[in-house]
C-alpha cells in the first residue's frame, strides 16, 4: 500500500508541509509506504476544457507542458491521496486548484479512475477560511467516488510563520488522528 501527498503551498517545507508530514508519519508508522510531492516553484495550468481526455481515454491530460501527467500517474498508483493547501483568501492555492481540475477531469474521463481510493485534505490557516478550502478538496474526492476518513476535528492547523502550526496542539492531534484513521481504513480496504 502507498499514500501520496501533494503540498499545494507556494512555501516549500512550510506549515502545510509540516501538517502533511504529521499525517504521513502516522501512516508510515503503520507500515504503509508514503511519498510527498511539493508543488512550490511549479507552474501548473488549470484545465483548458479541451475534453481530449474523454476522447483518448489514456489516463493522461492532453496538456503536456508541465508535470501534471506524472502527478496523475502518482495518484493512480497510490491507494491513498493527501492534498494539502494553505488558505489563500479563503480558498485553495492556484497550483492545488489546477491539480484538482486536471486530475479530476482525467479521472472522470476514464471511468472515475480514483474510485474507492482513500483521500483526505490537510489545510494550513492563519485565521479563517480553512473550512472552505477543506470543502473544496473534499468535493474533488467525493465526486470521484473516493472514501474520505475523518479526524477528531476539521483537518486544519493554525499558524502564519513557518513552524507556527507546531504550537497548535489541537491541530497536531487532529493530523495524528487523521493519519491513524487513514492507515486503519487502508488496511481494512486492502487487508
Amino acid at each position: 500500500m502507498k499514500v501520496v501527498a501533494f503540498n499545494g503551498s507556494a512555501r516549500k517545507d512550510g506549515n502545510t508541509a509540516i501538517l502533511l508530514n504529521l499525517v504521513l508519519d502516522e501512516i508510515k508508522g503503520e507500515g504503509i509506504d508514503t511519498e510527498g510531492i511539493q508543488l512550490a516553484g511549479r507552474s501548473l495550468q488549470g484545465c483548458i476544457a479541451c475534453y481530449q481526455c474523454f476522447s483518448s481515454k489514456d489516463r493522461r491530460c492532453a496538456v503536456e507542458k508541465d508535470e501534471m501527467n506524472s502527478y496523475i500517474a502518482k495518484m493512480l498508483e497510490a491507494d491513498g491521496i493527501l492534498l494539502g493547501s494553505p488558505t489563500y483568501f479563503a480558498d485553495l492555492t492556484v497550483n492545488m486548484k489546477a491539480l484538482i481540475e486536471r486530475c479530476g477531469m482525467v479521472a472522470r474521463a476514464n471511468g472515475d479512475m480514483f474510485k474507492r481510493k482513500v483521500g483526505a485534505g490537510v489545510i494550513a490557516v492563519r485565521r479563517a477560511g480553512a473550512t472552505h478550502v477543506l470543502s473544496s478538496i473534499n468535493y474533488f474526492f467525493m465526486i470521484g467516488q473516493m472514501i474520505v476518513p475523518g479526524s477528531n476535528y476539521w483537518n486544519l492547523g493554525i499558524g502564519r510563520e513557518i513552524g507556527d502550526v507546531l504550537n497548535d496542539a489541537e491541530g497536531i492531534q487532529t493530523m495524528k488522528n487523521l493519519g491513524q484513521n487513514m492507515a486503519w481504513l487502508l488496511k481494512k480496504i486492502h487487508g
